[in-house]
């Protein structure tokens, strides 16, 4: 479980279409910081540096908006994950309830370590996981194990049905990566009701976005959102 979202889980923030632009770069940041769970928020999200992961490396977020924000990070390639740094929405609405819930993406990504770009959205707080992998390079993989591939909204994704312990974890790797792209939410999770019964309506509780990092090799990578969208409603 993500500890950011544990200390998150509690707010109820309103659900409401925003679409951002790109100000910057990163040397002209608004917010700049090395902590271990650096923070901030601007424009309806939540930006983490996140570094939960035992042996994690140093890792600086910097945030110009919520649409261009990033990571420099220096990771060891041992095993397990050493930091989520993302971006986060609160909902707060019933699956049976939601019109809409869109998320569109940009970003630049290293060309070695391992690594994912995902969303990490929870269901009843933090009872359900599910993940939608839209990038992924190395030695990673979603937990569990496959149940097929399933080819919606012009996406093509390998389904993994797990449970890391402590709730299940539901994860959607797109079959070929993409550094671009837009995911209907809403149909993902509508699918997993309504044709697979994983769920039976729950609530859209937070909507997450970022790069879950294991490894860099202990060089510097630089991982950067040149724009990002998410609504729900």
């Amino acid at each position: 479980m993500r500890s950011n979202l544990i200390r998150t889980a509690a707010a109820t923030l309103a659900a409401g279409a925003v679409t951002l632009l790109a100000v910057g770069p990163a040397q002209a940041a608004v917010y700049t910081s090395s902590d271990q769970w650096a923070s901030y928020s601007t424009g309806g999200y939540t930006i983490y540096n996140d570094e939960w992961g035992s042996g994690h490396g140093t890792q600086t977020l910097w945030v110009n908006s919520a649409a261009n924000w990033g990571v420099y990070s220096t990771q060891p390639s041992t095993s397990g994950v050493k930091s989520y740094a993302n971006e986060s929405k609160s909902v707060g609405i019933a699956l049976n309830s939601l019109h809409s819930a869109t998320s569109s993406f940009n970003e630049s990504l290293p060309s070695s370590g391992n690594w994912e770009s995902a969303y990490d959205i929870w269901l009843n707080g933090s009872s359900i996981e599910v993940m939608v992998w839209t990038d992924t390079h190395g030695n990673v993989g979603p937990l569990g194990s496959s149940v097929g591939n399933l080819t919606l909204d012009g996406n093509t994704w390998t389904v993994y049905v797990g449970n890391n312990g402590s709730n299940p974890v539901y994860s959607f790797k797109r079959t070929s990566n993409e550094t671009s792209g837009a995911v209907n939410i809403l149909d993902l999770l509508k699918w997993m009701q309504n044709t697979k019964g994983y769920v039976s309506n729950p609530t859209l509780s937070t909507i997450q976005y970022g790069f879950e990092i294991s490894g860099t090799g202990n060089v510097q990578q630089n991982f950067t959102i040149n724009s990002y969208s998410a609504s729900a409603s």
